[in-house]
């Protein structure tokens, strides 16, 4: 049920993403690249701008294959980017060649626009785990990878250790020692690093905010986001919200 409900969240980001685009300035395009080498899934899905949309140039009169072309482009240079930052080029480049391979089968732009989708979430888990792997033991990149699947929902300590197979007295120790912080510091900072790309790539409110990262209430999340953030979040969104986002908003 929680997987459902987090693809529910994810789709309607991407959805609502492609449905209010606006064509983006070269910082968030730089952003949507580092956004990818840094593996934040959710941050992707709010900067993605799909494939031949308005600012794409026209490199066929075939409107699919015109697409594939820009496919290939879109690989080419998140290979490149995810090479720069630490991913190896064998599989960079093998990531590319599976997926340009994938969009070249394609026969409608759906079917390019679903595997472009695909393959933004495939090099951004890819990144993820590259930049874990280089710190932390096995069991801690799994947990880590549990608490960033489950990002949506009310993650519990007990409910990791189960899902890794460990006593969750074992996992927190573990935990602190690896990562410098408690299990339940690590998701809460998380989530409102999450809130804070929300408020500054989206038009959501800090109620629907606080409903998305499942906090127990929306005084509990304005609580914690001025623990992290050192302000409230409608003073952040003030503050650091991108200059397109505030314009769709005008």
């Amino acid at each position: 049920m929680k997987e459902e409900s987090e693809k529910m969240i994810a789709e309607h980001l991407f959805s609502t993403r492609e449905e209010n685009f606006v064509h983006s300035s070269f910082d968030q395009e730089i952003a949507f690249y580092e956004s990818i080498c840094s593996g934040n899934i959710e941050l992707v899905r709010m900067l993605a701008t799909p494939l031949c949309s308005e600012g794409y140039g026209i490199l066929s009169n075939d409107s699919v294959r015109n697409m594939q072309y820009h496919f290939a482009i879109s690989a080419a240079m998140i290979a490149r980017f995810c090479i720069r930052s630490g991913m190896s080029p064998e599989d960079a480049y093998h990531l590319s060649d599976i997926f340009i391979m994938k969009a070249d089968k394609c026969r409608t732009i759906a079917e390019i626009h679903a595997v472009h989708a695909e393959m933004l979430e495939g090099y951004t888990r890819q990144m993820c785990r590259v930049r874990n792997s280089r710190i932390y033991s096995k069991q801690i990149v799994k947990t880590l990878d549990y608490i960033s699947d489950h990002l949506h929902s009310r993650i519990m300590l007990e409910d990791a250790a189960s899902h890794l197979h460990l006593s969750a007295a074992y996992l927190s120790r573990l935990f602190k020692s690896e990562v410098g912080m408690t299990f339940i510091d690590y998701v809460n900072q998380k989530k409102i690093e999450s809130a804070a790309n929300l408020l500054r790539y989206s038009e959501y409110s800090t109620l629907e905010i606080s409903n998305l990262l499942a906090f127990s209430s929306q005084s509990y999340f304005i609580k914690i986001f001025k623990k992290y953030m050192n302000m409230t979040p409608g003073d952040y969104k003030a503050a650091y919200q991108m200059p397109d986002f505030q314009n769709q908003a005008i």
